[in-house]
């Protein structure tokens, strides 16, 4: 079994709307980039499936992308700091629309995550969005314990990024 028939199988169907994701805004011409988990996976070592593909846009981009996406056949729905995108298998797609974010659209990589060739955010990027996300004290415990895994993950892979972390994090994980 490939990586995509396995993230197909996982997913109910979501390499389609994920290759679907991607040619859609490709073809649109949007500076775009993949962030959270499907970042992470690319990054370390080891990939983990994730039902949601967390992606952010150039700020004058959100509007086109949308629609890129809701020509596509995606259905949106908009929350204070994100538009979802529900397409026909378990996968969520949420562009994120938070201000600190926007940069990284910039500075995405092409990547190979799952068997599915998109953009990602840079290394540094990926980890300081998961480090946003593993301290934001208003997260779900079990979404900031999967931060605090994917912060792991990346130093393991990465034992560079160790000198990154804040204190805080440096006394959850272990010096690689």
């Amino acid at each position: 079994m490939t990586e995509k028939q396995f993230y197909d199988w996982q997913t109910l169907g979501g390499t389609d709307d994920v290759m679907r994701f991607v040619n859609a805004l490709e073809k649109a011409d949007i500076r775009w980039c993949a962030i959270g988990g499907v970042a992470v996976n690319h990054w370390a070592a080891e990939q983990m499936v994730t039902l949601d593909v967390d992606f952010v846009v150039a700020a004058d981009s959100v509007e086109k992308a949308e629609r890129a996406l809701t020509d596509a056949g995606f259905v949106p729905e908009k929350f204070e700091w994100s538009i979802d995108f529900k397409g026909a298998s378990k996968v969520s797609i949420q562009l994120t629309t938070e201000d600190s974010y926007r940069e990284f659209a910039d500075r995405g990589v092409a990547a190979d995550v799952h068997g599915i060739l998109m953009r990602v955010a840079s290394l540094e990027d990926t980890l300081d969005g998961k480090i946003r996300a593993w301290s934001d004290p208003t997260r779900r415990q079990s979404k900031r314990i999967k931060d605090l895994a994917d912060v792991a993950r990346l130093v393991e892979s990465h034992p560079e990024l160790w000198e990154h972390l804040p204190d805080p994090l440096r006394a959850q994980i272990d010096r690689p």
